[in-house]
């Protein structure tokens, strides 16, 4: 497979990406956190109602928000229904039978999903990029797409879509998606690969939706970092944010591309959200904290402060209209 080949950056070496002023830990770590975890609890199955099919269209200045599962969430806004980073597989996996199992099912039936116009894919990770899904959107609504640099070609391996249908963007790239929204890929501080040999071989990323209804951030996957700061310089007045909160543990391991409750709290502040959704929870175990801990100790971290704006944590299936 040919990777991105481009001009050097802050974040591009010519070969690989790579967050700016660090560098990833190694296959060490790696190796010393899998020889002495200690995993939280997470039930095998958690049998849950699904959630109400969401409606077919939201117009005008109002933002209604869906959270499937996971970091899957439905934005419906000026006509325009967008899916951020779907995956409707049981496993987060190039396999059917090993790797990631959901604990519990996608909170909306694939069946109930409105004509889906746009999908903002934030990174190529199993968890995030599911390629089966992938299809399923494709064969159904032939939408639009936006990625980050590289990650078209793993839509152009599995014949996902065509190219004129896919915006492969860097940090701070825009495109206009309808007559009225326009997207901008945004920094995260993370990392790629779906194999052995293709580590940060493609760019990870955000989106920022702008429009009639305001500002949408989409943080996607990312640790904590002066990138929100940067943001919410460019994008004062955010209206809604979908935030991280889960695989954070341990923190010296998974601290440098995944953001704590507490991490998820002070980028909310520092973003200036007037409203915050949680995401990248109680679906796939892939670190060490427990099923229910993320959840649990953002609310902690939320009662600890006087004054701060709503963070929500939504039902897998829950859809809300944002304030």
């Amino acid at each position: 497979m040919k990777f991105y080949r481009g001009l050097a950056s802050d974040h591009f070496d010519r070969q690989r990406f790579y967050n700016p002023g660090e560098r990833l830990r190694g296959t060490g770590s790696v190796l010393q956190w899998m020889m002495n975890r200690k995993p939280g609890p997470w039930p095998k199955w958690i049998d849950e109602p699904l959630g109400a099919p969401p409606p077919e269209r939201v117009t005008a200045e109002r933002i209604r928000a869906t959270f499937v599962g996971h970091s899957s969430v439905l934005i419906q806004t000026g006509g325009v229904n967008i899916l951020c980073d779907p995956i409707w597989s049981m496993r987060a996996s190039p396999l059917s039978w090993i790797g990631p199992r959901r604990h519990r099912a996608p909170g909306i039936r694939f069946e109930d999903l409105p004509p889906i116009n746009v999908v903002l894919q934030s990174h190529d990770h199993y968890d995030h990029l599911d390629v089966p899904t992938q299809r399923r959107i494709v064969s159904q609504w032939q939408p639009k797409f936006a990625v980050p640099l590289g990650v078209r070609s793993r839509f152009e391996k599995h014949k996902i879509s065509t190219v004129e249908k896919i915006s492969e963007l860097d940090w701070w790239q825009s495109q206009v998606i309808s007559e009225r929204l326009k997207i901008t890929c945004v920094p995260a501080r993370h990392f790629s690969g779906r194999g052995l040999r293709d580590r940060n071989k493609t760019l990870w990323c955000g989106y920022v939706i702008d429009g009639p209804a305001g500002v949408i951030y989409f943080a996607g996957d990312t640790g904590y970092g002066a990138h929100f700061g940067e943001i919410r310089r460019r994008f004062p007045q955010i209206r809604l944010a979908f935030l991280p909160i889960g695989a954070y543990l341990p923190q010296w391991f998974m601290g440098p591309v995944h953001m704590s409750p507490a991490d998820a709290v002070r980028a909310h502040e520092e973003l200036g959200a007037a409203t915050s959704l949680a995401i990248h929870f109680g679906t796939f175990h892939l670190a060490d904290d427990a099923e229910d801990q993320p959840a649990r100790e953002l609310r902690e971290a939320l009662s600890s402060r006087t004054q701060v704006n709503p963070f929500w944590i939504l039902g897998t299936g829950e859809g809300r209209d944002i304030p």
